[in-house]
């Protein structure tokens, strides 16, 4: 993923923010609203593009456009870099590929430690019983 080519590529919406702020709500657009196309992105390869269209499918539309908004702060500037953020951020750990796991057996010591906390175990409850007459 190449990053400077992504940015250059989002398109940015302002619209006036919903919710609790008195007339200043009603005055500045303060919310952002981002969409980033993946399927037309030139910052993205083939194989990353089908990754985040499956990944991603509850969120992106049918035409392959990524939808983000955000309206935590007051100021248009700071709002649009959260959500320059948040887009960076969720295009990364859906482009992460996790590395296989390699099945291993527990060594043989670690084995023998595990059996004899169980024995352990065993002794102190038996020990708490009534003993037979």
């Amino acid at each position: 993923m190449n990053t400077a080519v992504v940015i250059n590529e989002l398109k940015f919406k302002a619209v006036r923010s919903s919710g609790a702020g008195g007339q200043h709500v009603n005055k500045v657009s303060s919310k952002i609203e981002l969409t980033f196309n993946i399927v037309e992105s030139l910052g993205l390869t083939k194989d990353e593009k089908i990754r985040l269209c499956q990944k991603l499918s509850s969120r992106v539309t049918k035409s392959g456009v990524l939808l983000l908004q955000c309206s935590d702060s007051r100021s248009q500037h700071k709002n649009k870099g959260l959500v320059i953020k948040k887009l960076l951020d969720i295009l990364k750990a859906n482009l992460h590929i996790p590395k296989k796991r390699k099945p291993t057996k527990p060594s043989r010591n670690a084995i023998q430690k595990r059996l004899n906390t169980k024995q352990k175990h065993v002794i102190k409850k038996a020990n708490r019983r009534k003993p037979f007459e």
